[in-house]
């Protein structure tokens, strides 16, 4: 028996699977998230690594060197200068067989049917990321506010606050996210709400922006105007980042498969969000897409990428 491994690794957490040869999980483990940026830097996530990956086959009762190959999806590595880092701190460690790229290429390799696609990632960050029918790679955004990254949670949570803000304040824009703030949160003054800042800035932020996401979905789903100005943007910006590797990339066939992932697009009521992209995409393309949820987890990419290239 043949034993492969898959890891895909966030800012929040990591996921390692044992795959048997006819790609069944049969061991898993987890452990804190290994984006290197989120991190103290390699060094730290080299070692979350490798302690997972060695967790993983210790549990399972076999050893590192009965893994024929280990492929890795990880946040954080957006540049060759970022895989070389981890690649050698991992060697280091001993590891050997194995290769790692951004998590957004797993994504591709989960969701696609034709194995050429692009994927779509909205969750706590923003990525965009395909392989062509000629195999060859390119990611888009993925650098925050400085690739215009605003179809994420943490972006949505930003453009809540603000459009309350206006709401509050300048008296521009009215919005029913306004109401939802202070009966979720149980405020009732304006200086209350200029407070809630520090909780959005703390590092326990997560319970406080949740609730601002789930309000922008409310409000959009209820017909806010603010809150379909914000869709609006999001969708926009979505379709370029789509149609962009259209313009980069050689994709055959009638139709470019979009695999969709991240819980902004595949766990929330999302639905008006992802008709605007839908239609914005054909605005701006003549090709046509066909538009994929991720139905299984994303590490199941690590072993269909294995089983097509590597092992």
């Amino acid at each position: 028996m043949k034993y492969y491994i898959g890891v895909d690794g966030g800012g929040t957490k990591t996921y390692y699977a044992l795959f048997d040869e006819n790609k069944n999980i049969v061991a898993d483990y987890k452990t804190k998230g290994s984006n290197h940026e989120n991190l103290s830097g390699f060094d730290e996530a080299a070692e979350i690594i490798w302690s997972g990956v060695t967790s993983l086959v210790k549990n399972y009762g076999i050893e590192l060197s009965d893994v024929s190959f280990t492929l890795m999806g990880l946040a954080g590595i957006d540049h060759p200068f970022q895989h070389d880092a981890l690649y050698e701190r991992l060697s280091g460690f001993g590891l050997k067989n194995f290769e790692l790229f951004n998590d957004g290429f797993i994504v591709v390799k989960a969701g696609s049917i034709s194995g050429a696609a692009i994927g779509l990632n909205n969750g706590t960050g923003t990525c965009c990321n395909a392989v062509d029918s000629d195999g060859k790679m390119l990611q888009l955004a993925g650098l925050g506010d400085y690739s215009g990254d605003i179809c994420n949670g943490h972006q949505i949570a930003k453009s809540v606050y603000q459009a309350i803000y206006d709401d509050l304040f300048l008296m521009v824009r009215k919005t029913s996210m306004t109401d939802m703030f202070f009966k979720r949160f149980n405020k009732n003054t304006r200086d209350e709400f200029l407070d809630f800042v520090s909780l959005l800035d703390s590092d326990d932020a997560d319970p406080y922006i949740m609730p601002l996401i789930d309000f922008f979905f409310d409000g959009l789903n209820g017909g806010d105007s603010v809150c379909l100005e914000i869709c609006d943007k999001m969708a926009q910006r979505s379709a370029e980042l789509i149609t962009a590797h259209t313009k980069n990339l050689n994709f055959t066939g009638d139709e470019v498969e979009v695999v969709l992932s991240g819980s902004i697009l595949t766990k929330l009521p999302s639905e008006k969000y992802l008709e605007a992209i839908k239609e914005k995409t054909a605005a701006l393309s003549d090709r046509k897409f066909k538009f994929i949820k991720l139905s299984v987890p994303p590490v199941m990419g690590c072993i269909n990428w294995i089983m097509q290239d590597y092992a």
